[in-house]
């Protein structure tokens, strides 16, 4: 088969399956449990699902097309198909409900909608909430008979299909024709729709293979993060596409089911965002579990204290870096590059709040940042905004990430003498206590190498006079209990920790809150603070500065409140 590779990536996504189509018809392009697809009967699925929505399309409305479903081959057949019949495709949140759910199929003016029978009662209740919406549905198969027959007004995919040619509709598609919005996670408020046209896909699933995973068509793709969001649509789906690559589907990410798969599939690349790392190492080691075809294990924001081990453990490299949905900036990595830095870009700057670049960061043996205050400022590209095309109508919004044409990140990095640009957390990662600002991060990773943390995210919450408090969110391993009393001897000690670092509340998390693409939900951290009483999880505190950490009751709970309350900071109690 041709390499594209060498040539340059593709026009658009239609131009890819039709190539993929002619040069590998029978070649295996996806698997999912125990089916696979070759890249022929994979086209001939796309083909079918674009002339059934070139059928139901109503040329007054806007051609999109929302999916509510798991990592399933539906959602990609529904995809390719947009591809080829020049729609868009709308991944739609399944952990989003009610009015919220409503909301997003409203501003993204979804026009017909696919959706798996065990999301279509969550469906029917955001459509209810919202008489305005107006679409038409079809379900999925489903081994679920009984959800299935409690929705008979809705149309049943498999019989919409039935009378739909399998031929390619043929259509002349453009490199700017918009193919999939994809949500910002929406934690402060209402979801942002960032624009992705099947160019900008291929060129970003180009620019991956070419740069952070060398896929090639003899790889196997294992895709578990969800298939609605860019980091599974650039690393995954549009590399995989690009480079003629194999892609195998998980329904959802399972900690326990992640190794198995990668033998089942025999997956050579693994795509992540956020902390799966820590969920899979959560597991029991096992002798032979470096005994697997795992290669390379890509993606951004995994915790630091598990790359290394993850490498280890499974016999793969790690390449851990930065990435964002909006793809506005980028940075160019080499091999003996430092382990936690992003890499270089002669673009990109490091700007405080006035706008100016920041200081040098200053870093000691082991990497820690000795200037923050100085150092430390919002990532900006100042070469432009690289691929980042806008949000669904909203102008202000993208007017303001693109202002002064740079792209504004919105998050934190700094940069060290030789250039390397380090990432610092994302937004509203400061605390302020006694008039000191300084980050979360260096405060996480210490904590993470306590005794039994598999996380921990730290965050300020309100003090009640002025500033914040630290406090700590800490998952901890299975089977391991917390010990606040080695805790206290912990953070005194081994962490090295400034004293106005040290946590003064510390929750211990059942479940930690995370955002759909693995990411610790620290908005709603900050928002619960240590509030006992709307909490099931225990929460200890530390009285006085140098005492052991205690459990908090409602009683102390009551006394704090009337602190706040003195203080005439009562709202940011409530808030």
């Amino acid at each position: 088969m041709s390499n594209e590779i060498n040539g340059g990536p593709f026009p658009t996504v239609a131009a890819a399956l039709r190539q993929r189509r002619d040069d590998s018809r029978d070649r295996i392009a996806l698997k999912f449990e125990d089916r696979t697809w070759t890249f022929g009967a994979q086209f001939d699925a796309a083909a079918q699902r674009a002339n059934l929505l070139l059928k139901h399309h109503d040329p007054g409305r806007p051609f999109h097309v929302g999916v509510l479903m798991d990592n399933t081959p539906e959602f990609l057949f529904v995809e390719y198909g947009c591809a080829l019949a020049r729609a868009a495709l709308i991944g739609l949140n399944p952990t989003r409900t009610g009015e919220f759910l409503a909301r997003d199929i409203a501003y993204s003016d979804c026009e017909l909608i696919i959706v798996e029978p065990r999301y279509a009662r969550q469906l029917q209740e955001a459509m209810e909430s919202d008489g305005s919406i107006r679409a038409r549905i079809w379900l999925t198969d489903s081994e679920d008979t009984e959800a299935e027959r409690s929705f008979p007004h809705w149309e049943h995919l498999r019989d919409a299909l039935l009378t739909v040619p399998v031929s390619d509709p043929a259509l002349e598609v453009e490199a700017s024709d918009l193919l999939v919005l994809i949500f910002t996670s929406g934690t402060t408020k209402a979801p942002k729709g960032v624009l992705n046209s099947q160019g900008r896909l291929m060129m970003t699933g180009f620019g991956a293979c070419l740069t952070m995973c060398h896929c090639t068509s003899a790889d196997t793709v294992y895709c578990a993060m969800p298939l609605f969001h860019a980091n599974a649509q650039i690393l995954a789906v549009a590399t995989a596409l690009t480079s003629g690559a194999c892609l195998a589907l998980a329904r959802r990410f399972s900690k326990s089911g992640f190794l198995p798969d990668v033998r089942r599939f025999s997956a050579t690349l693994f795509n992540y965002v956020g902390t799966p790392f820590a969920y899979i190492m959560d597991t029991p080691a096992q002798p032979d579990d470096a005994d697997n075809t795992l290669r390379l294990a890509y993606g951004n924001e995994a915790p630091r204290q598990y790359i290394e081990a993850f490498a280890e453990r499974f016999g793969c490299q790690v390449v851990d870096g930065y990435g964002a949905s909006e793809v506005g900036v980028g940075f160019s990595r080499a091999a003996g590059d430092p382990a936690k830095a992003l890499g270089r870009s002669a673009d990109v700057k490091i700007l405080n709040e006035a706008g100016t670049e920041c200081a040098v960061a200053q870093l000691d043996a082991t990497g820690h940042l000795l200037n923050p205050d100085a150092a430390v400022g919002e990532i900006v590209n100042t070469g432009g905004v690289l691929m980042f095309e806008g949000y669904y109508k909203d102008p202000d919004s993208t007017a303001e990430r693109t202002r002064g044409g740079w792209f504004r990140t919105g998050d934190l990095g700094y940069r060290d003498s030789e250039g390397f640009i380090y990432f610092a957390g994302r937004d509203a990662e400061w605390i302020r206590v006694g008039g000191e600002n300084f980050l979360a991060r260096p405060i996480e990773e210490a904590l993470s190498r306590f005794d039994g943390v598999m996380l921990a995210s730290v965050y300020g919450v309100p003090d009640p006079e002025a500033g914040d408090q630290v406090m700590a969110t800490l998952k901890m391993q299975s089977a391991v209990p917390f010990d606040p009393v080695a805790l206290a001897h912990f953070v005194d000690g081994p962490a090295q920790l400034p004293l106005r670092w040290r946590p003064r509340f510390v929750r211990i998390a059942d479940q930690l809150a995370v955002t759909h693409t693995n990411k610790v939900l620290k908005r709603q951290l900050r928002r619960e603070k240590f509030l006992i009483d709307r909490l099931d999880d225990p929460i200890y505190w530390r009285p006085t500065k140098d005492g052991a950490y205690q459990r908090l009751m409602v009683a102390e709970l009551a006394t704090m409140r009337k602190r706040f309350e003195a203080a005439g900071n009562l709202h940011r109690w409530e808030e």
